[in-house]
């Protein structure tokens, strides 16, 4: 029967779903009080004082603000995680395994492109979740998210399908933090809360096809997990180098549609458009690939390896899958006249 196929998958792999307790001493918590709510704050001798309940306070002044969740790939110890998940580094991050056991996280490496991030826990003989192909996906294919709910409701299960693949939105950690274009996810109407982020997105037969990472708010069923392939290439970077690498080009830029085109009087409905982002910014990086081979400024660049840079294929898609070394072929349109530029990609810091 299903019902007992789907109950086999979550047995197999809930062992190896971690819950990620984040923490920060009291003091610096009381340092990042935004001006404006001073007012509203009783004052104490060195200025505004929270006012937190015991429970969340340890022995150490350590206060927990927050939750989520990773999954074990690595008997060793090894977790994957969301990079947003552990992404404060004044925090303190502690890993509680199925069993209630209780580790403090390293921090192995984050991914410098996507929501990716690598932590180890001092420990042996976990249970590691087997990892999938997220390529081989299809429409309609069911699957199971687990994690640590709103970082209350530990291994909380949802069953769904896959709603859409190759998506792309733009997330925020936080209100805070600046909006991150996240390319290439899996969607899925399985339920994602806050605190599932980082948990891992299975199949039936309990191989990890992604990592649950985002939802809409306001919408319902509408949750987006980041394909398992990105880890598995961090992962092998992580054993051959001993952390992750990733090809850099140096170029910002906005990729160019017939809004733009018309909007810009550009002579082109395609290609990546060379722009800073800001009167102190450089459209080129200094120093970078883009640069020595001589990529300027307000350059359209058409195509990477003959083929087409539009909206549905940017060139951060096409840098996903090459390799630092690699040297790529651009045509790039300068003054309407067509050049053609060889570029030696560098590892992005």
């Amino acid at each position: 029967m299903a019902e007992d196929k789907i109950v086999s998958t979550i047995k197999k792999v809930m062992p190896s779903v971690v819950s990620i307790v984040i923490s920060k001493h009291l003091e610096d918590l009381e340092k990042e009080i935004p001006p404006e709510l001073y007012p509203f704050l009783p004052m104490g001798p060195t200025g505004p004082q929270l006012q937190i309940p015991d429970a969340l306070i340890d022995k150490r002044g350590m206060v927990k603000i927050g939750g989520g969740s990773g999954f074990v790939v690595q008997s060793e110890g090894l977790v994957l995680t969301n990079k947003h998940v552990i992404n404060d580094p004044k925090a303190e991050y502690t890993v509680i395994t199925d069993d209630g056991r209780k580790f403090l996280a390293e921090i192995v490496c984050r991914d410098p492109i996507n929501d990716v991030a690598i932590i180890r826990i001092q420990t042996k003989n976990l249970t590691a979740v087997k990892l999938g192909d997220a390529s081989r996906l299809e429409l309609g294919q069911s699957v199971i998210a687990i994690g640590n709910a709103l970082g209350i409701f530990k291994n909380t299960v949802s069953l769904g399908i896959v709603s859409g693949l190759s998506r792309s939105i733009s997330a925020q950690a936080d209100p805070q933090a600046p909006p991150q274009e996240m390319r290439g996810l899996i969607q899925t109407d399985a339920a994602i809360n806050p605190g599932n982020s980082g948990g891992p997105l299975v199949n039936l037969d309990g191989s990890a096809i992604g990592i649950n990472a985002a939802i809409v708010f306001g919408a319902q069923n509408i949750g987006f997990a980041i394909p398992i392939n990105a880890a598995k290439r961090d992962l092998e970077d992580l054993k051959k180098y001993g952390r992750i690498r990733r090809p850099l080009l140096g170029v910002r830029y906005v990729t160019i549609d017939d809004n733009l085109k018309e909007k810009m009087s550009l002579p082109v409905s395609y290609g990546a458009l060379i722009l800073k982002e800001s009167p102190t910014d450089h459209g080129v990086v200094p120093g970078s690939p883009a640069d020595k081979a001589g990529l300027k400024e307000k350059d359209i660049i058409l195509s990477l390896n003959s083929s087409k840079i539009d909206r549905d294929h940017p060139i951060q898609d096409y840098l996903e899958n090459m390799n630092v070394g690699e040297v790529i072929n651009l045509v790039v349109l300068r003054n309407r006249k067509e050049l053609k530029l060889k570029v030696a990609l560098s590892e992005r810091r």
